[in-house]
């Protein structure tokens, strides 16, 4: 019986494979639009998008070629080709600009790119894209039931790009880089005030401004020192009741000696 099944089984790959090239090679555009719709809904994805193109091809001002050319964006968005879906949604809203999809299109093409955004170890320029989408989209649709939802993920997005530069101070620190700690501590305060990773950052600053100084040459100590103490006292006035103040006043002292 098992053998049984298996052969009928192999043998109605064997037709619908048949039957499926059959209609590709085939002018019977009916057919082919019939047989990419069987298939789209089967989440046959790859192989309704080969017939959806042979469809938009024929007959792109057609209702068939616009519903086509739509799906053609869904197949790869579901194939988690997030490059070629971006291209279609984006191009289907240009093709037919008076379409009611196009809110929907406009948000997917926008997460195309929110699904290309590298991890965070890497260079975040498509995260930065993917930010700037999601905020065209809803410049362009205020009213948009999404707004939440995209809200949400521009605060993910901008999370992970803040994460990463937090990672640079913290590397610069660890690696006894001073200068560049000290730079891009100040860098990330000034376009993160508020980020939870402030008061680290700060302290951070405050101790690598510190090896700075000591590690100076005679001519510049004195400067550095008096830059030194300014941020202490910033941070002791922006983080009253941290726990790393005493420790940071005790380096302080140091050069005060």
């Amino acid at each position: 019986m098992y053998r049984f099944f298996l052969i009928c089984s192999l043998c109605l790959v064997l037709v619908s494979c048949s039957n499926y090239n059959e209609v590709i090679k085939g002018d019977d555009y009916v057919k082919k639009f019939e047989l990419a719709n069987q298939l789209f809904d089967n989440e046959e994805f790859l192989k309704s998008i080969v017939l959806y193109e042979q469809i938009y091809q024929h007959s792109p001002k057609s209702g068939e070629g616009e519903l086509a050319y739509y799906r053609l964006g869904t197949s790869y968005y579901k194939s988690e080709d997030y490059y070629m879906a971006g291209y279609y949604f984006s191009s289907y809203i240009q093709r037919f600009p008076y379409s009611v999809k196009n809110e929907e299109l406009m948000f997917l093409a926008a997460m195309c790119k929110v699904k290309n955004s590298p991890e965070i170890s890497l260079d975040q320029t498509e995260t930065e894209d993917a930010i700037n989408a999601i905020q065209v989209f809803v410049d362009t649709y205020p009213t948009t039931a999404l707004m939440d939802s995209s809200n949400q993920i521009i605060d993910r997005l901008r999370q992970k790009i803040e994460t990463k530069e937090f990672n640079h101070v913290m590397l610069y620190a660890q690696t006894e880089r001073y200068r560049a700690a000290v730079a891009a501590a100040e860098i990330f305060l000034e376009k993160y005030p508020a980020s939870i990773h402030a008061e680290e950052v700060f302290s951070a600053m405050v101790r690598n401004s510190y090896y700075l100084t000591v590690n100076s040459v005679e001519s510049k100590k004195s400067t550095r020192i008096d830059e030194t103490i300014e941020r202490m006292r910033k941070f002791e006035a922006d983080f009253p009741d941290s726990d790393k103040i005493k420790g940071l006043n005790q380096l302080v002292d140091k050069l005060l000696n």
